[in-house]
């Protein structure tokens, strides 16, 4: 009989990785980053509006216009995931799991090269993971000196901008761009095509892994940390399955089961041992432990999250470590 309690599922950028691929990428031109970070606002403005077309995470595809127009394409992303780090222990946890038996899983908004990349080093096989896929032949052929110039009226109106300041300012003029002037364009009908692993299609794609190997969500542990994982949690947690929230912001905490702030994923080996012995059950009884231990020195600070109110303290504690860990890209959405 097939034991329950030995899949589990990564986020890669936070849980597995510091790095932000797509705020690495818009680095890579002059004041890419500060554009990178209005989109990335416009992308969270977007979703908690609940539009129906549109999923967290889809920045990956907003962000594609900027990438064409400033030449970034595939071979720099597979530069940048030459040079990626691992966040502290995810690398001795990977073996670890490997080791007792887990069949580990990564679902990622990021791109598919830097996905692939990355996960293969940790030992992930690629049919074990979903990204985001990308014409990049077709969109770099695409453009016309009239797009081109679109785009470039779009990037220095975005440099006027900035996040949580000049939201509403934010919100109308990338609709603005984004579905109307954009979508008008031969290079808006590639970039439609493409859909970024994130909030729904996150959801759906943990849900063809547990149809494959005929496991209910009830059996899966989930790792995520952002908007984009917070209905794959939620989904989880509600099954009752693990859903850990890890260096999380206020936008996955209130989804998951438990959460772990510190800067190294290793913490959770114990609590990994648990859920595979004893489960759900087991596995509060250690966390909640490890909550009253308190943690030390930016590492270990476990809470127990399901059925629980207030939140504050904690999103302010990973916050804190969130920052630390994954640096610039921490302060994102």
């Amino acid at each position: 009989m097939r034991e329950i309690n030995n899949f589990i599922c990564f986020d890669l950028e936070g849980p597995l990785s510091p790095q932000d691929n797509a705020y690495e990428l818009m680095k890579l031109f002059p004041d890419g980053d500060r554009i990178f970070e209005v989109i990335s606002r416009y992308d969270d403005l977007v979703t908690l509006e609940g539009r129906q077309d549109y999923e967290p995470g889809d920045t990956l595809a907003l962000i594609l216009p900027f990438l064409v127009l400033h030449n970034i394409s595939d071979k720099d992303i597979a530069g940048l995931a030459g040079s990626a780090s691992f966040t502290g222990g995810a690398e001795k946890l990977a073996s670890w799991l490997q080791s007792k038996g887990w069949k580990v899983f990564c679902i990622t908004t990021t791109y598919e090269p830097y996905a692939i990349h990355l996960t293969q080093k940790l030992g992930i096989y690629s049919h074990h993971v979903a990204c985001t896929s990308v014409p990049w032949d077709k969109l770099l052929l695409a453009p016309d000196r009239e797009e081109l110039n679109l785009i470039k009226q779009a990037e220095a109106d975005i440099l006027t901008m900035k996040p949580a300041t000049d939201d509403d300012r934010i919100k109308q003029s990338l609709d603005r761009f984004f579905r109307e002037k954009l979508a008008a364009t031969g290079l808006g009908e590639i970039i439609k095509e493409v859909k970024p692993m994130g909030g729904r299609r996150k959801l759906a794609a943990l849900n063809r892994f547990a149809d494959k190997y005929e496991l209910p969500l009830a059996g899966w542990v989930v790792v995520g940390d952002s908007i984009t994982d917070f209905r794959m949690l939620e989904a989880v947690d509600g099954a009752g399955g693990l859903a850990i929230a890890f260096n999380a912001n206020e936008y996955a905490l209130p989804y998951a089961t438990m959460s772990l702030a510190s800067t190294s994923l290793g913490n959770l080996t114990e609590v990994l041992e648990a859920w595979r012995k004893r489960q759900r059950k087991g596995t509060e009884k250690v966390v909640r432990g490890k909550e009253r231990g308190g943690g030390s020195e930016g590492r270990g600070y476990f809470h127990w999250l399901s059925g629980r109110e207030g939140l504050d303290e904690i999103v302010s504690l990973h916050k804190g470590i969130r920052r630390l860990v994954r640096e610039e890209a921490g302060k994102l959405g």
